[in-house]
């Protein structure tokens, strides 16, 4: 089970970087501007970030294993169909709905294993192996991609689809059918009880598109700050404050909301959160303005950025190996914010870049954020889903998921916004321009770095330990 599971979060991580390193291709041959470039990354983030918290919801009341499947299937589909896009809005269009398929297999995925797993060391060292699976994705798809593109970079799209159907075979014989709501079934139980209960008042889909809304026009106000009138940013940011009131009013009223509010009461859960929101806007705004940077401004090649991006998968290395010792010794909280302070240090030193800067002076922030998204993202994913119920693991996992999707859209869109508002013509205007783009990740790594350290304060790294280590005789006596 736990072999499926990580197949298809590898699958995410492998098609993610695969497109990262062809996008400068993609511009070349479809004639995208720097905004329709920096909007085929974010469809599929608005996609994924928008609709998770649906997606977590139904696995909750109509089936983990029923949803990862039939999503899974739709994920094959679209990225196919994204290989033969011809124009922009087509391109854009596939990715968005590949976005809205991972975002209801996703959450099934690792409520599959937060529901499996008992709470505790075996749970944590399941979560870190399958976040370190993502990050192995991440790191072969760097290389991959760039073999791929030099030979056309639709292949970026097609290569999915067999590793897509590879995963479905194996999901459809080996995921567990015990599951609530698989098959008409219910737990017993109270667990059973309150999904029966939940399933019978239905699903909370105005709240789903009023909040999917929301963030879409949140980053489109981002992105189109350096190039519309300011009428229109204030107007669409003022729509989509609108439209997250306008949600909320919506799940205090609901029968069956998609988020009950009450969940956002745990102080761990909320900075998990926004941990994860900062540290992927950090990360995707990074990779999105080095990848530029290297193949646009310097012209290397491809293969060239995906082999000079490639130490960032050290991460899929240390995640399982390292990882779980410093969370068992230290705690979460520390784990997470030493590795927001590796990524602010490695995110500072990539600042001095130049027109001549050597690969050697790019080595250390390559290392340093691989190291520091190993530290970060896995105890932020144990954080996030650590005790809550059962019959809300979805609803936990899908809340992380749209904060980290959300926040990778934030930073594409801010390191976008403010190269073009700053670069200018010619080799060194570029350069002035992901110089001061590269501030967005450097500032939300600090930012991140701020907010988990407001946990130490609060609960203090003893207390912390204590509560993890008081877990382990329960789990295992």
């Amino acid at each position: 089970m736990l072999f499926v599971l990580c197949g298809a979060i590898f699958l995410e991580g492998i098609d993610l970087a695969m497109l990262n390193v062809a996008l400068p291709s993609i511009r070349a041959d479809l004639g995208l501007s720097t905004g329709e470039l920096q909007w085929v990354m974010s469809a599929y983030v608005l996609g994924y970030g928008g609709f998770m918290l649906l997606g977590g919801r139904a696995a909750d009341l109509f089936g983990r294993r029923r949803m990862f499947v039939g999503w899974l299937a739709v994920f094959l589909l679209f990225s196919g169909l994204g290989g033969l896009a011809t124009e922009a809005w087509m391109l854009i269009a596939a990715r968005f709905v590949t976005g809205v398929a991972a975002a209801f297999m996703t959450p099934a995925g690792l409520s599959i294993i937060t529901t499996t797993f008992p709470e505790g060391p075996r749970r944590n060292q399941a979560l870190l192996v399958y976040s370190g699976t993502a990050a192995g994705g991440f790191s072969l798809g760097l290389v991959t991609g760039g073999l791929l593109t030099s030979i056309g970079w639709r292949w970026v799209f097609f290569a999915p689809v067999l590793l897509s159907a590879v995963i479905l075979v194996a999901a459809l014989a080996l995921l567990p059918r015990a599951d609530a709501g698989e098959d008409g079934a219910e737990e017993n139980g109270a667990t059973g009880a309150a999904v029966g209960r939940a399933r019978r008042r239905g699903v909370d889909v105005l709240g789903a598109l009023t909040v999917t809304g929301a963030i879409l026009l949140l980053v489109a106000t981002v992105e189109g700050a350096t190039h519309t009138t300011a009428a229109r940013s204030v107007t669409t940011l003022a729509a989509s404050l609108a439209l997250f009131a306008a949600f909320v009013v919506i799940e205090r009223r609901s029968a069956a909301p998609l988020v009950r509010l009450g969940i956002l009461r745990s102080s761990a859960l909320v900075r998990a959160n926004v941990g994860g929101l900062l540290v992927a806007a950090a990360f995707f705004g990074f990779q999105f303005i080095a990848v530029l940077y290297l193949q646009e401004l310097r012209g290397w090649s491809t293969l060239e950025t995906s082999f000079a991006m490639l130490v960032l998968g050290i991460d899929a290395i240390l995640a399982p190996l390292l990882t779980p010792r410093l969370v068992n010794r230290w705690g979460n909280t520390r784990v997470i914010l030493g590795g927001l302070v590796v990524a602010a240090t490695g995110y500072a030193l990539f600042l001095p870049i130049g027109m001549d800067t050597v690969y050697l002076a790019m080595f250390p922030t390559m290392l340093l954020v691989g190291i520091s998204f190993a530290l970060a993202y896995g105890p932020l994913t144990i954080a996030a889903t650590d005790g809550i119920a059962e019959e809300e693991q979805g609803l936990a996992g899908a809340l992380f998921y749209t904060s980290f999707q959300f926040g990778a859209a934030l930073g594409l869109s801010s390191a976008t916004a403010v190269s073009v508002a700053v670069g200018g013509a010619g080799e060194r205007g570029m350069l002035d321009g992901y110089r001061a783009a590269l501030l967005v990740p450097l500032g939300a790594a600090v930012l991140g770095a701020l907010v988990t350290a407001s946990g130490l304060r609060r609960n203090g790294p003893a207390r912390e330990r204590a509560r993890e280590d008081a877990a382990t005789p329960a789990v295992t006596g």
